[in-house]
């Protein structure tokens, strides 16, 4: 008889190619939401339906027959309903033919274009605390992470550190606005100094765009399109799951000069060659009509202060959210727990799951700081209020 789990032991060595990734913060945290019967603020993914139009426009298309493989880049409905997207909104004129490719999700539109472009040691700017695929996917790609911290509680960007942080090694700078999980955004002068500081450098950019549709207040979303020295050297990614509230599609997309555009499609045709026929066709129909994602910023707003009035009741200390479906909050007036420990208790306990924010830095780095995601109903917000109110 075999001993317990003998058959789980390879009878030979594999050095493992991302010895330090385990369980993420977001399954364990979501498993103990389940567990305990908690409010899962945690995970960012919305708790309500998507638009019924754009359900039936892929249902229409299965009907109809596509249903066998797309071009490798995604079929050009869909590519050229993108680019008149991107210049609609931000004025730079994309090619779906030669800069525009249909990806499955923002996560592999990201692993493709760092493994298209970072070499064995080269150098990436990393901007944390910071979506959990970068790092490793830079590791993955052989590259070394240079990180520039963010700190607590207005998280701004030091251009400054991040102007030391380029040498001659540096391939790659990764940027997100606006960003998870602190929900701020960058500016116009961001921009700027951010053109500043790659000027006359052979230095790229990855700006990871998903939440491009979720900037209130009334500003605008700056993308690196709307500035032309940063477009040359850009791949923007977006996706149609955070806009549309189909997480589970992982459908997505990059725009990209010609030339970055032909390497990451050398990468995407064996990465995962394409993505399904059916949800591009219908996506292509559903992008016809803009007032879905002109009037997304409003929706998500409306949630943002519902749930920022809710959090003023309490001992919480709101930090600033700009854009995003995240809000940052400092518990220090609560507890003097560590933030892993603390969400965990708060989970436990009070029955409301939140991600620390410590969970989004490659080291140690403890502010009192846990993250909320509002794309949620406003029962399952106003349950977790109520719970939240104890405290």
């Amino acid at each position: 008889m075999n001993a317990p789990h003998e058959s789980t032991r390879l009878p030979f060595a594999l050095a493992s190619r991302l010895p330090n990734v385990g369980t993420t913060i977001f399954t364990v945290m979501s498993a103990l939401a389940a567990q305990r019967g908690a409010v899962n603020l945690g995970q960012g993914f919305p708790d309500f339906d998507c638009d019924e139009r754009i359900v039936e426009a892929v249902s229409r298309a299965m009907r109809e027959g596509h249903n066998q493989y797309p071009p490798m880049a995604g079929v050009a409905p869909l590519r050229e309903a993108i680019a008149r997207k991107i210049e609609k909104i931000h004025g730079r004129a994309y090619d779906p033919g030669t800069e525009i490719t249909v990806t499955a999700g923002a996560t592999q539109a990201l692993l493709t274009a760092i493994l298209a472009t970072v070499h064995p040691g080269d150098e990436v700017v990393v901007i944390e605390p910071t979506y959990d695929s970068y790092v490793p996917s830079i590791e993955l790609a052989g590259g070394k992470p240079v990180f520039v911290a963010l700190e607590a509680p207005d998280y701004a960007i030091d251009f400054d550190k991040l102007a030391r942080a380029i040498t001659p090694r540096t391939r790659l700078i990764l940027i997100n606005t606006p960003h998870n999980p602190t929900g701020r955004v960058w500016h116009a002068d961001d921009m700027r100094r951010l053109e500043a500081i790659v000027r006359g450098t052979n230095v790229l950019i990855l700006s990871d765009e998903v939440y491009e549709h979720m900037v209130y207040d009334g500003a605008p979303h700056e993308s690196v399109a709307r500035y032309p020295e940063l477009a040359q050297r850009s791949f923007v990614v977006s996706s149609f799951g955070k806009t549309f509230h189909v997480t589970g599609w992982k459908v997505g997309y990059v725009a990209a000069p010609a030339a970055l555009t032909a390497e990451f499609r050398k990468v995407h045709q064996f990465n995962v060659f394409t993505v399904n026929t059916p949800m591009q066709v219908g996506l292509a129909e559903y992008l016809a009509d803009p007032a879905p994602y002109v009037e997304l910023p409003a929706f998500y707003q409306r949630k943002r202060d519902f749930f920022r009035a809710g959090l003023g009741k309490t001992r919480f200390k709101l930090l600033p959210c700009e854009g995003t479906y995240f809000q940052c909050v400092d518990y220090s007036a609560i507890s003097d727990l560590p933030e892993a420990e603390f969400s965990k208790w708060l989970t436990t306990e009070i029955g409301v799951a939140a991600i620390p924010v410590s969970a989004f830095y490659h080291e140690p780095h403890e502010s009192g700081v846990v993250r909320f995601c509002f794309a949620k109903r406003e029962a399952t917000l106003a349950t977790a209020l109520e719970r939240l109110a104890r405290l």
